[in-house]
């Protein structure tokens, strides 16, 4: 009998020096052995982040006997040479930058969340991010052209929408955002997450759940979960509980990242991201990878097993080996995913990935008034994505008059003018 070599693959991973998505995307690559043999090649423009974050792929490959070979540089270009797969997980200039999208707006009156996805910062997120996630669209369709583009980088919904409409790369959106709904339906049920089944369709961190179940016996939990939340603690996730009564669906992903898109969405808490913790979660994350590099320090447990976040690796594997494994969550372009949603907009929809590629799962029309909920946000989209892609300050003023966060023409043309000049090295045409 004939034997057969496994078939392997080249992995681009883009803004490898993020430790947070880094270490989640090395948790899944590095323990399987479905890629064996394939080639990781890691790429940042960062020199020190890189050189830490490939130390630490060498010793979780090896400690997990993954089988991966492991290359580093700073040429994307070169790296995408005869790539199959290229992960992104890219930002630019991140916490500066994202705190003023909070702060700028918040000083002019407007009350909002995060400032990331939604509202002014969700305008200018997408101002600054899609040039460069463009000049990535260009290398790929000149260098792989046949490659899958897997994208972490916010804000999801409008890359994955830039890209669809104007470029010929095959792009997937991935978000852990419907697992941590699960986490907060899982606290009301009193039930282990792993016995709990969910199914969404909407935009990212707007997805509303069409399904909750039982996974064992596949029992519709809606019912139970309608009842338990009558009781539960009134203080927990507020807002999300608020349209789920008034909907009848559960809506991921949390009050703030959801909240990003309502005008009363800072009624679910009106704060910013912790820039402070995050940077001192950051440090702290960084001790501990440098002693593990080290071998001063033990390596983690929990870094030794599987994400429950994002399913990049999972994508990867159900193409390269045509396994046709069900992921049950992502962001493409619509074209009828979701039928009652424009086609031209980035949805988030279960998904199959095969030898074929990544194919969206419909799960039918959105119920009417749900629908019509997020063709308000789908027009702030299309809007915003179009002031990135031609910038154009005009049609950016648009994207923030039409936004229903904002609330006063003033305030709107002052904060576009703050912010568009400590955004203005980044913005430039895309086409």
């Amino acid at each position: 009998m004939a034997l057969t070599t496994p078939k392997t693959t080249k992995i681009v991973f883009l803004g490898a020096g993020s430790a947070a998505f880094g270490l989640s995307m090395y948790r899944d690559l590095f323990t399987t052995k479905e890629l064996a043999g394939s080639t990781l090649t890691l790429v940042d423009t960062n020199p020190a982040a890189l050189d830490r974050m490939t130390a630490l792929a060498r010793l979780l490959n090896a400690k997990g006997d993954a089988g991966l070979i492991i290359e580093q540089t700073t040429d994307r270009r070169a790296a995408l040479q005869g790539a199959e797969f290229v992960v992104n997980s890219v930002a630019i200039d991140r916490n500066r930058l994202w705190k003023l999208d909070f702060e700028v707006p918040k000083k002019h009156g407007i009350r909002h969340t995060l400032g990331e996805n939604g509202g002014p910062g969700g305008l200018f997120f997408t101002l600054r991010t899609l040039p460069l996630i463009f000049d990535f669209a260009r290398d790929i369709e000149e260098l792989c052209p046949d490659a899958q583009f897997i994208n972490l980088s916010n804000p999801e919904s409008r890359v994955v929408l830039g890209l669809g409409k104007y470029t010929k790369v095959k792009t997937l959106g991935l978000c852990h955002g419907i697992f941590l709904a699960r986490w907060f339906i899982c606290q009301i049920l009193g039930m282990a997450e792993k016995d709990v089944e969910v199914w969404g369709a909407g935009l990212n961190h707007f997805q509303w759940l069409m399904h909750i179940r039982d996974k064992a016996s596949g029992r519709d939990l809606y019912p139970l979960l309608r009842e338990k939340e009558k009781t539960h603690d009134p203080a927990f996730t507020p807002l999300t509980r608020r349209l789920f009564n008034s909907f009848g669906l559960w809506p991921t992903c949390s009050d703030d990242h959801m909240g990003e898109y309502l005008p009363y969405g800072w009624e679910g808490g009106e704060h910013g991201f912790d820039f402070a913790e995050d940077e001192r979660g950051r440090g702290i994350l960084n001790a501990l990878m440098d002693g593990a590099i080290a071998g001063t320090t033990p390596v983690p447990d929990d870094w030794t097993q599987p994400s429950w976040g994002e399913r990049a690796v999972q994508v990867i594997a159900g193409v390269l080996h045509n396994q046709k494994r069900f992921i049950e969550s992502g962001i493409v372009y619509n074209q009828g995913a979701i039928p009652n949603l424009p086609p031209d907009l980035a949805v988030e929809v279960p998904l199959l990935a095969d030898a074929a590629g990544v194919h969206p799962v419909s799960l039918g029309p959105l119920p009417d008034p749900i629908a019509k909920l997020l063709h308000v946000q789908a027009s702030v989209q299309q809007l915003s994505v179009e002031a990135a892609v031609h910038a154009s300050k005009d049609l950016a003023l648009q994207a923030l008059l039409i936004d229903p966060v904002v609330n006063s023409t003033d305030a709107a043309v002052k904060i576009l003018d703050e912010l568009w000049e400590a955004n203005r090295p980044y913005i430039r045409p895309c086409v």
